[in-house]
């Protein structure tokens, strides 16, 4: 099987690059904060492996969200488009549960 090095590198470079640009965005607090979950405290939150996945799948919202420059409104019906999990861990970032669009959704 052939490694494709220069592939690997290039997909690293734009990984890098995303969570640059989600660290000086305008989520950039959101991202912080999620990013700093303890892996214990998303794992207590469904007894499956979707917590997990769905938490990387959250911090590619976010970056996504940023490079897009999404509305607030915008990035939370993404994150309820993704489902309770996604809900329930977003709820335990608080500079994304304090949004008024958030608070609306967990009511």
């Amino acid at each position: 099987m052939s490694y494709d090095i220069e592939a690997m590198r290039a997909r690293l470079k734009a990984a890098r690059k995303r969570a640059r640009d989600a660290l000086d965005g305008q989520f950039s607090a959101i991202y912080s904060e999620l990013r700093s979950l303890d892996p214990e405290e998303i794992k207590n939150i469904t007894p499956d492996v979707t917590d997990e996945e769905t938490y990387e799948e959250l911090i590619e919202l976010i970056q996504e969200a940023t490079q897009q420059n999404l509305d607030n409104a915008e990035l939370v019906n993404r994150i309820k488009d993704m489902g309770t999990v996604a809900i329930a861990i977003a709820g335990k970032v608080t500079s994304l549960s304090g949004l008024p669009d958030f608070s609306r959704l967990i009511r």
